[in-house]
């Protein structure tokens, strides 16, 4: 691991300043269970770390019935995943956020970092994008908030701009929604997702989202169309799992192979609308 400045500011004032002096060169560390694996693997060599988990304001899960979910980016995974409004209000995200590696592990990580990392299987991502959560990111410009959909690029790329800091994210309120999140990893805990996904069902229609089976966590819009377009028969439970299998371009890793991510995502798909049929 390569010598490092490290800093932690008390505002994001002071943080956007470290920002302006280290530019690229300045990295971010909020939970540190991907930063830290990656200095450690000399993935990266920053010359300043800069930890924003002293900012107030970023520690808080917020929520009303007409905003929905406010998470501050340094809110841990067993923080929202044990949260009674979380449990509540979105069990699939709360679930979601339980499956992350270990609970030490869980203490440390957070949902927001989850996302920044841009990971293809990130867990939290699919019950996020299934609920259209949006990530709010603030610059001296001011502060902007970018649909999930819109905020992965790539493989750890995000559309996050120089000299953002994501302090929440947010998720809209959906009254009466009823999902499942499935994780298929090899082992039961303390795994990476082999194949992640949730599919939801909303007053205004179905919302299917995987991880692992493309670059980013993906939603299947036309999937979603065709179960939109009628109630659910066999059929068309068949048509939707053939669909999805045509959405989606999974590689071949240490996980598993393309094939069995394709015949996956079609079990989970078909064992996820039973459910909630």
């Amino acid at each position: 691991m390569k010598a490092f400045e490290y800093y932690a500011p008390a505002a994001l004032e002071e943080a956007f300043d470290l920002l302006d002096r280290f530019e690229a060169e300045g990295k971010l560390l909020n939970g540190g269970t991907d930063v830290v694996i990656q200095l450690r693997e000399k993935l990266i060599a920053p010359k300043a770390v800069i930890d924003i988990k002293r900012i107030p304001g970023l520690r808080g899960i917020a929520y009303d019935p007409e905003h929905g979910l406010t998470i501050g980016a340094c809110v841990t995974m067993n923080e929202l995943g044990n949260e009674a409004l979380v449990c509540t209000h979105y069990p699939t995200l709360a679930k979601a956020a339980l499956s992350v590696g270990s609970k030490q592990v869980r203490n440390r990580a957070t949902c927001a970092g989850n996302l920044i990392n841009a990971s293809p299987l990130a867990d939290t991502a699919t019950p996020l994008l299934a609920y259209g959560a949006s990530v709010v990111a603030v610059s001296r410009e001011g502060e902007r908030e970018i649909p999930l959909d819109e905020f992965f690029v790539f493989v750890r790329k995000t559309s996050l701009r120089p000299g953002e800091i994501v302090t929440a994210v947010r998720v809209p309120a959906i009254p009466g929604a009823n999902g499942v999140f499935t994780k298929i990893s090899r082992r039961r805990e303390v795994d990476l997702s082999t194949l992640c996904a949730t599919v939801l069902k909303t007053g205004e229609g179905w919302r299917v989202a995987y991880g692992s089976v493309a670059p980013t966590p993906i939603r299947l819009r036309q999937t979603e169309a065709l179960l939109d377009a009628q109630p659910l028969t066999e059929e068309r439970i068949t048509r939707a799992v053939e669909l999805a299998r045509s959405e989606i371009s999974p590689i071949s890793d240490v996980r598993a192979s393309q094939e069995y991510r394709l015949e996956v995502a079609g079990v989970v798909l078909e064992r996820s609308l039973r459910a909630l049929m």
